[in-house]
């Protein structure tokens, strides 16, 4: 590879990594933007962007994705813990710190995945259980995987303008859903479903 070679694509992936922090940006902000919005936040011309992407569905399918990768990344990091819980409290606060819910969540079901994300989503879904059931023996006995899910997505809806103080306040959230889950009294309710958890993915919009 020539240095011209080489410094091109240098170029090319650091113009990626803007065009996906900003298509995140824009996208959290409206799930109904036009791509041109993203090219604009990126400060890169729309062909710049076309070349990467084929279109808006490829694009939230890769934001996606990368969130998908990022879970598996942390649920990987956190088995590797010998202490059942701090394997579990590892695993879950890499995710929330990630940020990983608040894309996904709100971005579910406006695009169409592909096989290899539906074989990533298993896994991913294999690696959460598997810590679970490490410490299910520590936990509320009415305490289901589907859990998981949901404590995800209450601690991604705590957000304000101040981006560190978000992290700040999904910490600590998250450590009072960590407590509510240890062994104590029963909990109010049926648990959620897997048809709960997965209805928002069922149809694009």
């Amino acid at each position: 590879m020539t240095g011209t070679t080489a410094g091109r694509a240098r170029q090319a992936a650091r113009n990626n990594v803007t065009i996906l922090a900003a298509a995140r940006d824009v996208f959290l902000e409206d799930k109904r933007a036009p791509i041109s919005a993203v090219a604009e936040r990126a400060d890169v011309g729309i062909s710049a962007l076309y070349r990467r992407y084929a279109g808006k569905d490829e694009l939230l399918r890769t934001l996606c994705h990368e969130g998908l990768r990022t879970f598996i990344e942390q649920a990987e990091r956190a088995g590797a813990e010998p202490d059942d819980w701090a394997a579990f409290e590892t695993f879950m606060v890499g995710v929330v710190e990630a940020d990983v819910h608040s894309l996904t969540v709100h971005l579910a079901g406006t695009f169409t995945p592909t096989e290899e994300m539906r074989a990533d989503a298993v896994r991913a879904n294999e690696l959460a259980v598997a810590l679970f059931e490490r410490v299910r023996p520590q936990m509320r006995a009415e305490a289901v995987p589907a859990d998981i899910t949901m404590m995800l997505e209450m601690c991604a809806a705590v957000r304000i303008p101040d981006q560190a103080r978000t992290a700040q306040l999904r910490r600590r959230y998250l450590a009072v859903l960590l407590d509510g889950l240890r062994a104590g009294g029963p909990l109010p309710e049926p648990p959620p479903t897997i048809p709960e958890i997965n209805w928002r993915w069922s149809t694009p919009t």
